[in-house]
């Protein structure tokens, strides 16, 4: 590398030294584009489907043997409990061995061309054909399965791949970007770039990249979407401020448990993170009394303890913003049902805020932290009206027992995606997930993301003798 410069990565919890790792500057960043596009270039040294498999399955051989140093890893920088951490890298490995499995589903088809006279006499075919350089920029939350959901894609499809992991996490894609190495894939194909924001714009905004993929906040993900070359595709995920819609026949029993999980799972610090719980007022005391008992319940600490079930937020400047949130709330009117106060720098107590004002920053901005928030409501049509209210759109959900109240609220709610009795962070990585609205561009899922790296070329053939 050609600079001296290095970043140290501090453990979420208490900010002690993890590591520090080198900073790539513009000159090396210029190469890494030079080495993607020259081996993009060469046609001949494009890996047939085969090589592209074998790459994989060791690849998922070679996370399987490093699991458990992954888990703590990921414990250690993102701050996420080794419990869920755990089940994040099993994800991580199940999402490279899913991309090896949908190698053998890239294909074309016969177009059919007789449909008119103009069209007779020829045979035409589609191939799929990998779109070339793709940059990959990471968040800081899923720190391994989110680069495996940017970077396998590319791998699966050829695409030469450069990813820039968050600042705070990037360890987890440096060690998992050796594997890819170790497990066979030609210099080239890819690469890790820890890089400033200057360093990373520029990088973005280059011509010889084929297709940004972004996952962060939408006032990012937008304002970098302005800035990339004319030609560049993207998909960008952002987050959203996740509704549930609690009807007055809902299970108790299933939907409280799940709606705690969807809220505080990594401390709510994910986009599709439980925020609003819309309760039928028949129902709403003993609701809150349930998961009130709950949530007070939830063991909050140390991420590498394994009984640990909501650890940190990812800096202190985080606890900070989310403290003022919920005083502000509570100052204009929100009754404080649990919580309310930091536990350390790093930690604070998993909150329940009972109808906040519709236009504090809690009701209407994704808190990305361990809060949630219940409105009661007398009408299911003004709940889900209010739901809707908002520029974000990504997934919710719905707790009931009739079916008819099911698929009412379903069809009304504005989503990408409604879970009927499961909490709005639900995900299998073979499934379409995306935001629309400013919630995001393009479909991510190992399958769907593949889709969007390759493209159809026509070919055409006048059979006419």
């Amino acid at each position: 590398m050609s600079t001296n410069k290095t970043l140290q990565v501090l453990q979420a919890y208490d900010g002690a030294l993890i590591e520090e790792v080198a900073l790539q500057n513009w000159q090396d960043t210029n190469e890494m584009l030079n080495k993607a596009q020259a081996v993009f270039a060469n046609r001949d040294e494009w890996l047939p489907a085969h090589r592209r498999m074998e790459v994989l399955r060791k690849l998922a051989e070679l996370m399987r043997e490093k699991a458990d140093e992954f888990s703590l890893l990921i414990a250690r920088e993102g701050g996420k409990p080794l419990a869920d951490a755990k089940i994040e890298v099993a994800r991580a490995i199940n999402g490279v061995e899913l991309a090896r499995e949908e190698i053998s589903r890239l294909k074309g088809e016969q177009i059919p061309m007789d449909l008119s006279g103009a069209g007779a006499g020829r045979l035409a075919f589609t191939t799929k054909e990998p779109i070339g350089v793709v940059l990959a920029v990471s968040a800081f939350n899923h720190p391994l399965n989110l680069i495996v959901h940017q970077v396998v894609p590319a791998i699966a499809c050829g695409c030469p791949v450069i990813v820039k992991p968050a600042a705070n996490t990037p360890l987890s894609c440096v060690r998992f970007v050796e594997l890819v190495n170790r497990a066979g894939l030609p210099d080239g194909w890819c690469q890790h770039c820890v890089c400033d924001r200057d360093t990373a714009t520029k990088l973005i905004s280059d011509s010889r990249v084929a297709f940004l993929t972004f996952i962060g906040s939408a006032k990012v993900g937008w304002e970098l979407r302005r800035k990339i070359s004319p030609g560049t595709r993207c998909a960008l995920e952002h987050g959203g401020v996740a509704p549930v819609i609690v009807a007055k026949d809902a299970d108790f029993e299933k939907a409280i448990p799940l709606v705690v999980k969807g809220a505080f799972y990594h401390a709510g610090q994910v986009c599709v993170s439980v925020q609003r719980v819309f309760v039928d007022n028949t129902i709403l005391k003993p609701f809150v009394d349930l998961l009130k008992d709950k949530v007070d319940k939830l063991s909050v600490g140390d991420p590498t303890n394994i009984e640990t079930e909501v650890g940190p937020l990812i800096t202190p400047k985080e606890v900070d913003r989310v403290e003022r949130w919920v005083t502000d709330a509570v100052t204009a009117g929100a009754t404080l049902v649990s919580g309310g106060q930091r536990i350390s720098d790093s930690c604070y107590q998993p909150s329940i805020l009972l109808d906040p004002p519709v236009d504090a920053n809690v009701s209407t901005l994704e808190i990305f932290g361990p809060v949630v928030c219940v409105y009661g409501y007398d009408d299911i049509a003004q709940a889900i009206k209010q739901a809707n209210s908002l520029p974000v759109s990504f997934q919710a959900a719905v707790f009931t027992q009739d079916i008819d109240q099911a698929l009412y609220s379903a069809q009304l709610l504005k989503a990408a995606a409604v879970m009927v009795n499961d909490h709005t962070a639900f995900r299998v990585d073979w499934m379409p997930f995306a935001g629309y609205a400013t919630s995001g561009l393009g479909v991510g899922g190992i399958p769907y993301t593949m889709d969007e790296l390759m493209q159809d070329k026509l070919l055409v053939i006048n059979t006419a003798k």
